[in-house]
């Protein structure tokens, strides 16, 4: 049996492409950029699992890094999704921390990212069920 781990809802209106994104009661807007028709008022969609691949990835570095009692300052994480026909698709993360750290936590560091739950998930594949619900326009608004 699946268990249901996180829920989202997002809605778009008559206000082109800007979407309205619903999560355990904070709101995010996703939207394109003007050269794809957009009005750029918010992250678009590639942006926002970027940053969702981001912050898990740093949330659970953070976590390691405590429970082995090491300080690791700041951390910054930079990614890049890459695509090119006929290949698969490529995601680049470069991690920085302020403090230092012996290579040996730094191989730890990176051992630890390839295994996050976003990462794994994204690595894996995910099946999506998709379903359709007729309702007219008054219910929707």
């Amino acid at each position: 049996m699946m268990k249901e781990i996180n829920r989202a809802r997002a809605t778009l209106g008559l206000d082109d492409y800007r979407v309205t994104i619903e999560a355990s009661g904070h709101t995010l807007f996703a939207d394109e950029p003007v050269e794809l028709g957009g009005k750029d008022r918010g992250p678009a969609p590639y942006e926002l699992l970027l940053g969702g691949l981001a912050s898990c990835t740093l949330i659970t570095l953070r976590m390691y890094a405590k429970r082995k009692g090491w300080e690791l300052g700041h951390l910054d994480l930079e990614l890049r999704l890459l695509k090119a026909k006929g290949e698969s698709d490529r995601i680049e993360r470069r991690l920085r921390v302020s403090e230092p750290l012996s290579d040996e936590q730094w191989e730890r560091l990176l051992d630890v990212a390839r295994k996050t739950p976003v990462t794994k998930t994204l690595l894996g594949g995910v099946e999506i069920d998709d379903f359709a619900e007729r309702s007219t326009a008054h219910e929707l608004a």
